[in-house]
């Protein structure tokens, strides 16, 4: 097994469940400190908004090529992310406590993303460092000619929709309902 081999096996079976275990335990943080009640639905309309942020670079991952293009984007979205987290906690810490269970929770909802996309960058330097003048760039959007596997996309975006997706949108609805009490 090469080290491309190993760094996708880390990426695609450690990095990426893992990021969804620490979303579903923000999500339990929240749900533990009634957060409907508090910052209510504006908080989580900012977790929504950071989903968005990252599943742009996450279905990139998972069904384009990595190009330089890709990887940009990547960057990108990553720091819209960054900035998004630190709008959400400074919303959220002003209305309620931010237990330190959450605060942990949420170094990792920081720190994957980013070991995510050093990942991609190590199995595709050169399209990275074609960005900043070691080759050409390229920008194209094409589909994986080597897709992943039917049966791990299907897992993930079917995990994902159970324990993301659905769970925030929960959230969001006990903070309107609570709102509109």
């Amino acid at each position: 097994m090469g080290a491309d081999e190993v760094l996708r096996g880390m990426l695609m079976y450690f990095i990426l469940p893992l990021w969804l275990v620490a979303g579903f335990a923000d999500y339990l943080c929240h749900r533990a400190s009634h957060i409907e009640k508090t910052s209510g639905w504006r908080e989580s309309i900012l977790h929504l908004a950071q989903f968005a942020e990252m599943a742009v670079p996450v279905l990139a991952a998972l069904f384009l090529e990595i190009t330089s293009g890709v990887i940009l984007i990547m960057i990108a979205f990553l720091i819209l992310h960054e900035a998004t987290a630190i709008w959400d906690v400074r919303y959220a810490s002003a209305r309620r406590e931010v237990s330190p269970t959450e605060q942990h929770v949420h170094s990792f909802l920081e720190m994957l993303p980013l070991t995510g996309l050093l990942l991609v960058i190590a199995l595709h330097w050169p399209a990275f460092a074609a960005l900043f003048g070691q080759g050409t760039p390229d920008f194209s959007f094409t589909l994986k000619q080597s897709p992943l596997p039917l049966t791990y996309i299907a897992a993930m975006l079917i995990l994902t929709a159970l324990f993301e997706v659905l769970p925030y949108l929960e959230e969001l609805i006990r903070g309107l309902r609570y709102r509109d009490r």
